[in-house]
């Protein structure tokens, strides 16, 4: 057993992908030569050479689009998009064409493409680099969304995604990539479930990507306030696993959702009224969400933390659920 960080999980899974499959390219911006903004393909171009790793000019409209046509072409191809921002410059590329060809061609084509970008804020790169807009492509149909918040998974969900035959859209948040722990042995891992990271009997915390250690921290911090939490990874944002979520509300009948999106429009709200749809006579309260603070993430630190959802407000919100204060 040895301690592996995010971004070597990461790392490692599209190397033994490209080790395995002669299919796999990867391409995007400073993916070859410069080994990746987040240093997830360091080495990469020296061992597979520049036909499998491209280094593309600055326009994701244009390399996600070269990605759709090499997966048309038998290819597996996957696309690394340098930060979430930046896709909003290749939503017509995902969302009309690679979302839609199946459907459109009447099954007749697939899109077997994977897209990885890096999301969220806390690393101060202020307004324009730090959104959180995983509930965006949630909302499109002809898509999985996933959102790996472990080790295991930003190894695991890569080599799955890649076998499947539709579009993968992966979000790895930026707070994670330094995360570390150890581990044994890393294999391929689910994209069609949620994950219970703590039982719990007394409330459940629904959580993902970089807001599940942070949900980790606080069931822990209530622990020792007598408040036993359980805590759920959503791991796959689309489509969203019904079943694991349900199933705990049934058990503890209180519910926080924490989620890094502002919350007007969130998947936080989503999720809340699914769980209002199909097991509203289980709630013992309202369920209460932690999201973002509705306003551009601001540059200094200090602010940026009051902005984002942070340990103590989900300690505050379980609480408030028990008619306790903070």
């Amino acid at each position: 057993m040895s301690k592996t960080a995010y971004r070597t999980a990461v790392h490692d899974s599209i190397r033994d992908a490209m080790l395995a499959d002669p299919r796999v390219v990867l391409m995007g911006e400073d993916v070859g030569a410069y080994g990746g903004t987040y240093a997830a393909s360091k080495g990469l171009l020296q061992e597979f050479g520049p036909d499998r790793i491209r280094d593309t000019p600055l326009s994701e409209l244009g390399f996600v689009g070269v990605g759709i046509g090499a997966a048309l072409g038998g290819l597996r191809p996957i696309v690394e998009v340098m930060t979430v921002n930046f896709s909003l410059l290749a939503l017509d590329q995902i969302v009309n064409t690679a979302a839609a060809l199946r459907h459109m061609s009447g099954g007749q084509f697939s899109v077997p493409l994977v897209v990885r970008m890096a999301t969220g804020a806390g690393r101060q790169l202020a307004a324009q680099h730090s959104h959180s807009l995983e509930a965006w492509y949630a909302h499109i149909p002809g898509i999985k969304v996933v959102a790996p918040a472990t080790v295991a998974d930003a190894y695991g969900m890569l080599p799955t995604a890649l076998a499947d035959p539709d579009p993968v859209v992966i979000f790895e948040h930026v707070q994670l990539y330094n995360t570390s722990i150890d581990v044994d042995t890393l294999t391929p891992t689910d994209i069609e479930r949620a994950a219970v990271r703590r039982a719990g009997k007394d409330v459940t915390v629904i959580a993902y990507g970089g807001c599940v250690p942070k949900a980790l921290d606080a069931a822990d911090e209530l622990s020792l306030a007598g408040i036993d939490c359980e805590v759920i990874d959503l791991r796959v944002l689309r489509p969203l696993d019904d079943d694991t979520m349900l199933a705990s509300v049934r058990e503890t009948h209180r519910v926080v959702v924490v989620d890094e999106a502002w919350h007007t429009g969130s998947l936080a709200g989503e999720i809340s009224a699914r769980i209002v749809e199909n097991a509203f006579y289980d709630l013992d309260a309202p369920i209460a969400r932690v999201c973002t603070e509705e306003v551009p993430i601001p540059y200094p630190k200090h602010l940026e933390e009051a902005a984002l959802p942070q340990k103590d407000k989900i300690v505050a919100a379980v609480k408030s659920l028990f008619g306790q204060s903070s």
